[in-house]
């Protein structure tokens, strides 16, 4: 496996890649609280009741690395695709293919468990069903962000990396007419400002603005941003924590704020500052086979992973065969490794169902699979709706038929159909 890898493709990446995915799962599992009262589970996160735990998501909140990832792999893949003559829509189409279809059977599966609880007089809100689908939200943003990818790689030609500055002044002149000036509504152009920004620095990175940039110039703009995030959150009312569930006021999260530019650009120099130790490391061959393995699988645990957490708690806290210690004591904290290694024996079994969902399509069928420009915009939009649907409201929709979502589930496969070499 080792040996097949192409010789111009960056490693680096990949395992960035990984790492992030890795961080985001173990994040979720040491952070999650899930209790057993009157009959139900009930889920929070130890960032509510430990304040002094919030510092650690500065580290821990890596969806910013990820969308640099993203830019960068976006970026090679759509000149891979000039190289081979393929249109826009073939090239959105083949990288939303890979996206959607494990979501939609994320979600068929989960609204089906849903149905089954239903017809057997469980309760689908005891079991936390209706929160289960929040790994959605990332999908629903990432998609628009892939659709427009070849728009920063054209930018970026034309204005270099000012237009990585433009979109970090967007962030931070909307932030300013929410917090400074009222203006609700115009907080949420941050929805696509701030993961546009963090795609730019894969953009530019790929493009080689950032190749001649010495470790030091890294390292300094490493802790620059986080001295800039540390202004932020003790001079201008910024909360600590970078992602939601706290009681800190204004989220960073939904909608972001100028706090992820800087934890985005800190991670960002950070990692490029570590590469020639990581690059060592990827160059024996059973450390890069143990990369490809895990890139390929890293969609179905993002997706799954919560609900290994889920089943862990649904099979012991109810029978009592882990104890509920308070949230944040060294009891608490000295029992999170075994929620973690019984989270990854249950996450097992699902990736070895599920993971062939995200496996790529042959080399033929892809290039068979043209689809349009019209048909692919069509679809991005429909999957980030449907998922954005999903993400915010779970698989739980009294007022829906059945008491599923079935119009975003709708939604969803609607999109795929529209990516589907089957229906070109």
């Amino acid at each position: 496996m080792a040996a097949a890898t192409p010789a111009g493709r960056d490693r680096y990446v990949d395992f960035l890649r990984v790492a992030s995915m890795v961080v985001v799962v173990l994040g979720h599992w040491l952070m999650a609280v899930v209790v057993f009262e009157g009959g139900r589970l009930r889920a929070s996160n130890v960032l509510e009741t430990v304040p002094d735990a919030r510092w650690l998501t500065w580290a821990l909140q890596v969806m910013p690395l990820f969308f640099v990832v993203g830019g960068y792999a976006n970026a090679a893949s759509w000149a891979a695709a000039g190289r081979d003559g393929l249109g826009y829509g073939t090239w959105l189409g083949t990288r939303l293919g890979r996206l959607v279809r494990p979501a939609l059977v994320f979600a068929a599966v989960w609204s089906a468990l849903v149905l089954a609880l239903r017809a057997t007089g469980v309760d689908p809100g005891a079991v936390r069903a209706g929160s289960i689908a929040q790994p959605l939200w990332f999908l629903a943003v990432y998609v628009v962000v892939v659709a427009l990818a070849p728009a920063a790689v054209a930018v970026h030609r034309c204005w270099g990396g000012w237009a990585a500055v433009a979109l970090a002044a967007t962030v931070a002149a909307a932030d300013a007419g929410h917090r400074a000036l009222g203006l609700p509504l115009v907080v949420w152009a941050n929805l696509a400002a701030v993961w546009l920004f963090a795609h730019q620095l894969g953009v530019i990175w790929r493009l080689g603005l950032v190749s001649t940039w010495s470790k030091g110039r890294l390292l300094a703009m490493a802790v620059g941003a986080l001295v800039g995030l540390g202004a932020l959150c003790g001079g201008l009312g910024y909360a600590v924590s970078m992602v939601g569930g706290t009681d800190e006021g204004w989220s960073n999260t939904f909608p972001p704020s100028f706090a992820l530019v800087a934890v985005a650009v800190w991670q960002f120099a950070t990692a490029l500052a570590l590469r020639p130790v990581a690059d060592r490391w990827l160059a024996r061959p059973r450390a890069w086979t143990a990369v490809v393995a895990a890139n390929g699988l890293a969609m179905t645990v993002y997706l799954w992973h919560m609900t290994a957490l889920l089943a862990v708690s649904a099979l012991t806290l109810p029978t009592g065969l882990l104890p509920e210690t308070p949230t944040g004591t060294a009891a608490w904290w000295a029992w999170r490794p075994v929620w973690v290694a019984l989270s990854v024996a249950a996450l097992v079994p699902l990736v070895a169902v599920f993971a062939r969902t995200e496996a790529p399509a042959p080399r033929g069928a892809r290039a068979a699979a043209a689809v349009t420009t019209t048909r692919a915009l069509v679809a991005t939009g429909l999957a980030a709706g449907g998922m954005a649907v999903l993400a915010r409201h779970g698989f739980t929709a009294p007022a829906m038929p059945l008491g599923v979502p079935v119009v975003a589930l709708a939604l969803v496969a609607l999109a795929y159909r529209l990516l589907s070499p089957a229906h070109q």
